[in-house]
């Protein structure tokens, strides 16, 4: 992937797994919440993955 992808779709696991995570939260699945937030730090990795390619001119 590129930087721009990688960053897009790092965005997108982010915003996903933050939802999942406030919905697992509200409705007492912890299943849910603990998914949504294992969602959520990969997508904020790959986001930092893709701005660091994009510094390396990548």
């Amino acid at each position: 992937m590129g930087s721009t992808s990688d960053r897009i779709a790092g965005a997108a696991n982010s915003v996903a797994g933050k939802i999942k995570e406030t919905i697992g939260k509200e409705t007492g699945d912890a299943s849910l919440a603990a998914e949504g937030a294992a969602q959520d730090v990969k997508g904020k990795v790959q986001t930092a993955v893709g701005k660091g390619k994009a510094a390396l001119g990548k």
